[in-house]
């Protein structure tokens, strides 16, 4: 008899993470909405907040030589895209530590490209070859119970032993 798989679904945009699994009797039914379930989430701390609240003060400023006027110095960075790429390494890390304890077998990760990349880029090389598949889909908002028509392709039905 084949052992059973621990599979985890990673769904997560630049703010939002759901840990999602199987349920228990994750055999292909009429019921789906109880086929799959989270585990656990995590929201970042900054996800919501202004730019202004995520640097420390304003821009400098500029000025040209003989004019009173000044110019305002663009950020090199948008503090925005900082946050998500610090939280898309917080994700990669549990992914990482998960993997390490035995928390799965295979792994799907669904999010939008520039968040895959990012996850996927800070992933070590035996946590990135336990992937099995990858969706560019934004499905945060989804409820478990609808995520049965996104997902079902990489769920196998679970063996059991006749009695």
């Amino acid at each position: 008899m084949p052992k059973d798989r621990k599979l985890l679904f990673v769904i997560a945009d630049g703010g939002h993470v759901r840990f999602v699994r199987p349920g228990e009797d994750n055999a292909l039914r009429s019921d789906a909405a109880n086929a799959l379930r989270s585990d656990a989430a995590l929201d970042s701390f900054t996800a919501h907040k202004q730019s202004t609240d995520l640097r420390s003060d304003r821009p400098g400023a500029s000025y040209h030589t003989g004019s009173s006027a000044h110019h305002a110095l663009a950020p090199r960075h948008d503090p925005h895209v900082l946050e998500k790429e610090r939280f898309a390494r917080a994700v990669a890390d549990q992914l990482n530590a998960a993997r390490a304890v035995g928390a799965f077998d295979e792994l799907v990760i669904v999010a939008l490209p520039h968040t895959l990349t990012a996850i996927r880029q800070e992933l070590d090389t035996i946590t990135d070859a336990r992937i099995i598949g990858t969706l560019h889909k934004d499905l945060t908002k989804i409820p478990d119970e609808e995520l049965w028509p996104h997902l079902r392709a990489w769920v196998r039905p679970v063996h059991r032993a006749i009695s």
